[in-house]
């Protein structure tokens, strides 16, 4: 890796890490065989956000110093957005992907990647189809009506994961939003600049390791959440 490197094919890969020293090391090292078979040229920016309760940031360092292709990014503050958008601001490269790497499969992240280079100036990600408890399952279908409806959105789900575009879709890289709103932020920036999106149907399994911090009370925060910004996105009309 040196400065003088040519970004325009580099791919910037942005994975949010937090209590994931579990299966951290596994993840990367699967992703970095599976865009290596695609040759694809490639950075991966671990960012070990919030408060560390377990080894995420020793296991991340330690892939990093074997392999400079991926990076270590750590700060103090936490939250979904915070750490995409870090991340965002530490990329190099023109095109530029984040994800959630406790449920991403190495191939659903090569998928969307391939999509993306197929399809450049196209914003690529995920539509999930979820293998989870029903409860889950509702929760989601709730959430994705509420902001289909208020957002007058074309994304079938909001939150999946991958989401990959091009630098040059310049309003993504100013979003604003710290929390797990964030998604909801990228997919209505699309709509209203009219960013093309392309959704990719991927099972979504189970979480690697780690726990998940979505329970009853951060759902209906979360609705209430999507209520409030759509208040603010009049206002500011």
């Amino acid at each position: 890796m040196t400065a003088t490197r040519d970004i325009s094919n580099l791919v910037s890969i942005v994975l949010p890490v937090r209590d994931q020293g579990d299966h951290i090391r596994q993840v990367l090292g699967e992703y970095v065989a599976a865009l290596d078979r695609a040759n694809f040229d490639f950075e991966i920016i671990a960012v070990v956000n919030g408060k560390q309760r377990d080894s995420s940031r020793e296991e991340c360092e330690s892939v990093a110093v074997a392999d400079p292709r991926v990076r270590v990014h750590t700060t103090e503050q936490g939250g979904w957005g915070w750490a995409v958008r870090q991340g965002l601001l530490q990329s190099r490269g023109d095109c530029l992907c984040y994800t959630n790497c406790a449920r991403t499969r190495a191939e659903d992240l090569l998928l969307m990647l391939l999509y993306a280079r197929a399809y450049p100036g196209v914003v690529v990600k995920a539509n999930r189809k979820i293998r989870a408890s029903m409860r889950r399952r509702l929760g989601s279908v709730l959430y994705n009506f509420e902001c289909r409806t208020l957002f007058d959105l074309p994304s079938w789900d909001v939150n999946g994961t991958p989401k990959v575009f091009p630098r040059s879709l310049g309003r993504l890289m100013e979003l604003t939003r710290n929390d797990d709103l964030i998604d909801l932020e990228f997919v209505s920036v699309c709509a209203r600049q009219n960013y093309p999106i392309l959704e990719v149907p991927i099972i979504s399994t189970t979480r690697r390791g780690g726990k998940s911090t979505t329970n009853i009370v951060s759902a209906v925060r979360m609705y209430a959440g999507v209520i409030n910004m759509y208040r603010g996105t009049r206002k500011a009309l």
